[in-house]
């Protein structure tokens, strides 16, 4: 039996059993596979490099979303369901690898695992760079692959049962009907800005005391310089004046030569303005705001305490509402009752919810009912 052929028998009748390639599988080809969908706007996997992977600014941003978002309290009535939220992806939370994939690649699939019984054991997602949505003939996706180099397993969106077997949660694309808008794409000029001006800094110190300029004769009756002449001078000045062990060493200059400065100074290139402003971009692409980073010249909010506030109410909800909504619309099956973050339980909203309760609480004229809606009490 073939390879394909008994994953897609273990697969199929809606079983539990997990992707193979899916989780410790490393092939030699993986760094090299790109299988997002055709006509990306920039290659993720090299994006992801520069920006989470070699840009503190974007790591950040990602980190403090998706750990927000993990770290959520979720308030959920049902036991199992409260269970499946609950689980991991190795050492991850299952929503925070999920608010991650959503903000760098704008989408993320979940696959539902299944006892005997058919009852929902675990959710486990999937890479969504390796996922490619197949579409059926009314355009209507009618399948995931699931492509890890030579290898592929396609992921029916109902299995036999018509129960659903992947949920694809995604961010909203204006040009893309299968795919969605991640924050990274929007990110990455403001990323190679903010990566280009550190290289330039890194660049600057290991040449340091050797600006770039020109020697040139101060006596023009002198004779041109010979090849060996100038290969001898070039390789005093290499390992002379360059490297920041040689930083503010003097250049001695004979026979008529003088040193003319022909580059401009970072002062003048306003290198640290435009790293700040590129530093802001990015932490406004991923909806963190950049007093959180520790970003300069960031007078938006008064304090930390409005900056923190801002990120749950802008950010960190929406996000956490869209995947716990997307998850319960795949789930609904089985979970009549979906979960919530519960908002008296986030220390950063603490004070508005008070305030909340206090004018719900002294509303006379409304019903109990009323005010448990108004509060976001009618959930679990």
């Amino acid at each position: 039996m073939s390879f394909l052929t008994s994953l897609a028998s273990a697969f199929k009748g809606g079983g539990g059993v997990r992707v193979p390639v899916a989780r410790g599988f490393v092939s030699p080809w993986d760094a090299a596979f790109d299988a997002g969908p055709s006509g990306a706007p920039f290659d993720y996997r090299q994006a992801v490099g520069e920006a989470y992977l070699a840009n503190p600014v974007a790591q950040r941003s990602v980190r403090i979303v998706a750990e927000g978002v993990g770290g959520a309290p979720v308030a959920c009535t049902d036991p199992a369901l409260a269970r499946l939220l609950a689980g991991s992806c190795g050492t991850q939370p299952l929503l925070e690898v999920l608010a991650a994939q959503l903000a760098l690649h704008g989408n993320a699939f979940v696959q539902i695992l299944r006892d005997g019984a058919g009852v929902p054991v675990e959710l486990f997602p999937l890479r969504p760079e390796r996922v490619q949505v197949v579409a059926g003939e009314d355009g209507w996706p009618a399948a995931y692959r699931y492509v890890l180099a030579d290898r592929s397993l396609t992921l029916p969106v109902e299995d036999e049962s018509g129960w659903p077997a992947v949920i694809h949660l995604k961010h909203f694309h204006p040009a893309d009907d299968h795919y969605g808008a991640g924050c990274l794409a929007a990110a990455a000029s403001a990323v190679a800005i903010h990566n280009a001006a550190s290289e330039w800094n890194r660049a600057l110190l290991a040449n340091a005391a050797r600006p770039s300029g020109a020697l040139v004769f101060a006596n023009g009756d002198a004779p041109p310089l010979s090849a060996d002449q100038f290969d001898r001078l070039k390789a005093e000045l290499h390992g002379a004046f360059q490297g920041s062990g040689n930083a503010g060493r003097p250049m001695l200059l004979e026979g008529g030569l003088d040193w003319k400065a022909m580059s401009l100074t970072p002062a003048d290139m306003d290198f640290a303005a435009l790293k700040a402003a590129a530093a802001r971009d990015i932490a406004l692409a991923f909806g963190v705001p950049p007093m959180l980073l520790g970003l300069p010249g960031d007078n938006t909010y008064a304090n930390y305490r409005e900056a923190s506030r801002a990120l749950w109410r802008l950010t960190l909800l929406p996000l956490a509402a869209k995947i716990l909504d997307g998850l319960h619309a795949g789930l609904a099956d089985w979970f009549a009752q979906g979960p919530r973050v519960d908002l008296d339980r986030v220390p950063a909203l603490v004070e508005d919810r008070e305030r909340l309760w206090a004018q719900v609480s002294g509303a006379d004229f409304l019903s109990a009912a009323e005010k448990r809606e108004l509060l976001g009490l009618n959930g679990p």
